[in-house]
């Protein structure tokens, strides 16, 4: 986890193929100050992959195909393989019932946003568990907004 400006890994998690939220997403971190890497629809290894490649602080998939908690589990079985959880922050975002945020959690998302979160709330939440990350790992976290 660098230090610094954040960095983050957006991608859509498998086949689905709405990406509205995901961009909208995107264009918010943007402003916020971080930097953004969008890969678009891919599967859990390439996501890995590109996370590992691109030194980013922050893991973050969508899914709305239904497929959240397969495909999300298969995301943070390889993370945990590859000694990725402690080093990374795990976000999931999308359409899944309420009742999955827990389950997610247990997979070991950091959080998971559903329909009406707010941008300010995402935003607030990447920034309080990098700053746990990088205290954990004792790297100065310092905030650019722009």
């Amino acid at each position: 986890m660098g230090e610094g400006k954040i960095k983050v890994l957006l991608a859509k998690l498998g086949l689905d193929v709405h990406n509205r939220g995901v961009l909208t997403v995107a264009k918010g971190l943007s402003s916020a100050g971080m930097e953004v890497v969008y890969m678009g629809n891919a599967s859990p290894p390439e996501i890995l992959e590109v996370a590992l490649q691109e030194g980013v602080d922050v893991v973050g998939v969508s899914c709305l195909s239904g497929a959240h908690l397969t495909l999300g589990s298969s995301l943070m079985t390889l993370a945990r393989e590859r000694g990725l959880v402690g080093e990374m922050v795990f976000l999931i975002g999308g359409v899944f019932p309420p009742q999955d945020v827990e389950r997610l959690k247990e997979m070991g998302f950091d959080a998971a946003f559903l329909p009406g979160t707010t941008m300010e709330e995402i935003v607030e939440t990447i920034y309080s568990l990098v700053r746990e990350k990088r205290a954990a790992s004792l790297e100065p976290l310092n905030r650019e907004e722009g």
